[in-house]
């Protein structure tokens, strides 16, 4: 029993991965990472070969002399990495941090979007061809 609550809740040497939302709007993948209590300069993101890594980290609270009586934050190194799809542009992520909330915006390749292609009458193949 103990080694499930472990899995699923984590543990003081192991937190728990960043509870995470993402969706497709308006031409882009948007990812929505739960970071309550993360200093932003503790923060690093950085992509390679269409890995996507986010890692932050909260520092174990200094309790001095005194007895801690309840400790059920996590603390310590977080980190979580997405594996993006080749037609995302990897050059052009955004990224941002509120409310304990860090947002990141990846965009579609241009050449990925969808685009309408003209179809030519048979006469105008002619015309076209010869």
């Amino acid at each position: 029993m103990d080694r499930l609550a472990e899995q699923l809740l984590g543990t003081v040497a192991r937190p728990v991965t960043m509870p995470m939302d993402a969706y497709e709007r308006e031409g882009a993948f948007w990812v929505h990472l739960d970071l309550p209590g993360i200093d932003p300069d503790s923060i690093d993101l950085s992509v390679e070969q269409n890995v996507l890594t986010v890692r932050a980290e909260r520092p174990a609270p200094d309790a001095g002399e005194s007895e801690m009586v309840v400790a059920e934050r996590p603390y310590g190194v977080f980190r979580r990495q997405l594996f993006l799809g080749e037609t995302l542009d990897v050059e052009r992520i955004e990224a941002g941090y509120a409310t304990g909330v860090l947002t990141v915006e990846i965009p579609v390749a241009e050449e990925a979007k969808p685009r309408k292609i003209e179809i030519s009458h048979a006469e105008e193949r002619k015309v076209l061809a010869g």
